[in-house]
């Protein structure tokens, strides 16, 4: 009996010692995700080629371009209306550079080099024959 008593009262005395150190890396990761948010921003730019889509923590999208951005949040403007947005480093969840082509772009740049290949092929195949 006098063993348990002794067991309970450390485990009361740990209690907060624990969820204290387990606190402590959530704010480390919490850090680094802002700190992986700012380099992300930064990479993309400031100005229209800055193209981006921001989705926030409570699932909200933000498509346009990367206006400016400042120590704790960034501006960003809607392509079609000009309406700014400002967003808080640590609101952001994701953030997807919109540069280069679209897929649907790719896929028909792909189409249109094999269909090329194809017709040149056939072409010289023709040429070899008729000798």
């Amino acid at each position: 009996m006098k063993t348990l008593s002794w067991l309970m009262a450390g485990l009361l005395l740990l209690g907060p010692a624990l969820q204290t150190v387990t606190a402590q890396p959530q704010k480390d990761t919490q850090k680094t995700n802002i700190e992986k948010t700012k380099i992300q921003i930064a990479k993309l730019g400031i100005g229209e080629k800055a193209r981006a889509t921001v989705t926030t923590k409570a699932g909200t999208k933000t498509k346009g371009y990367i206006y400016s951005a400042g120590d704790d949040d960034f501006v960003m403007r809607d392509r079609k209306t000009n309406a700014a947005t400002t967003i808080r480093y640590e609101d952001v969840a994701k953030v997807d550079g919109n540069r280069g082509h679209s897929v649907m772009r790719n896929v028909l740049i792909a189409v249109g080099i094999g269909a090329a290949v194809t017709l040149t092929a056939v072409y010289l195949a023709i040429l070899r024959n008729e000798r």
